[in-house]
């Protein structure tokens, strides 16, 4: 009798942990799916220089961070990078931005997952704002200048260095862009994180 009790409560445990993952899984598919959508809807940020653009498809990617781990979030950030690829690549120029799209997005979430996930204060969330988009400045002026320039000019037909300058376009264009970028995403964020922190605190199943 004692040893069916046992395994009654073993099977029990095993079904609430598949459970658990499944719906886990399941809200990873969703912010993953919304994500993506927001991808579509771009717009730039800097008058006349209408090919950088910003979208808020971070926001899912950082309410994954929020519900569960960095691990998740970058998971979102994988799978919504995955569906833009095959369902709306955008041709060549849209195929090299990616990459890049998504390291500077994972620096951003890394920031927040390091220094303001456990603690969730106002104070880490302003200095894991901050870091987060020197962050991803510096990988994207590095990236820009050793990836995206000379691949754009190479396959996408458009040389930044003719056109513009490297040093100016770099300086100019895609510094303000994502220091401009990071305070948006900033923003954004706590004000959806502050309207949605009630609701979330309900979701007992997605503590660790």
């Amino acid at each position: 009798m004692l040893y069916s009790l046992e395994l009654l409560s073993i099977c029990k445990n095993w079904r609430n942990f598949f459970m658990k993952k499944t719906q886990i899984l399941a809200i990873i598919a969703v912010l993953s799916a919304l994500s993506f959508v927001l991808m579509i809807f771009n717009f730039p940020i800097i008058p006349g220089v209408d090919f950088l653009k910003l979208d808020f498809s971070i926001i899912p990617i950082l309410l994954g961070l929020v519900l569960f781990d960095l691990r998740s979030a970058y998971a979102i950030l994988l799978f919504r990078s995955l569906l833009k690829l095959l369902l709306d690549n955008g041709g060549p120029g849209g195929i090299i931005g990616l990459p890049m799209n998504m390291a500077a997005l994972g620096a951003f979430v890394l920031a927040f997952g390091l220094i303001w996930k456990n603690r969730e204060e106002k104070r880490a969330f302003v200095i894991a704002s901050a870091v987060g988009t020197v962050a991803m400045t510096a990988i994207m002026l590095v990236l820009n200048y050793i990836y995206a320039i000379p691949l754009y000019a190479k396959f996408a037909g458009f040389d930044i260095a003719k056109f513009i300058g490297i040093g100016k376009y770099l300086v100019n264009m895609v510094v303000p862009f994502n220091l401009l970028e990071g305070i948006i995403f900033a923003v954004s964020f706590a004000v959806i994180y502050v309207a949605a922190k009630p609701i979330l605190k309900n979701y007992k199943i997605y503590e660790k």
